[in-house]
């Protein structure tokens, strides 16, 4: 039976970028605060053009606020997929599709055990 859309979905090729996207954005986690912070202010000075009355946006700021935060913050995630895509496909062109993917996972701990100790440090110093 053929279907008129048929496509295959590569799941290797999910969990290595899943793999790499989670190793960058925690072991570049001050670049992810980045990004969120410009998208947020972003959010906010493109939101503030669709209110003609000063008194509406301002009755209406807090909520606002807090969803624009929220969806910056889910989409400060697409530049470091972008960069996952990357990370993962150059290794498996490279070493194979087994090494992208262990080597993800490696990378994903390894940023993992930095960014908690990266927390700890910053805590200590406070």
């Amino acid at each position: 039976m053929s279907y008129l859309f048929s496509f295959a979905i590569d799941k290797l090729a999910i969990a290595g970028t899943s793999l790499w996207a989670l190793a960058l954005y925690l072991g570049l986690a001050s670049l992810g605060q980045r990004v969120t912070a410009a998208l947020t202010r972003w959010f906010n000075f493109a939101e503030r053009s669709l209110y003609f009355s000063a008194e509406e946006f301002e009755r209406t700021r807090q909520g606002r606020e807090a969803q624009n935060a929220f969806w910056a913050s889910v989409l400060s995630i697409v530049p470091f997929l972008g960069a996952g895509v990357l990370c993962h496909y150059g290794i498996d062109v490279s070493l194979g599709n087994s090494w992208s993917i262990s080597l993800g996972l490696i990378a994903a701990i390894g940023c993992g055990v930095y960014e908690l100790g990266r927390r700890t440090s910053e805590d200590r110093k406070d």
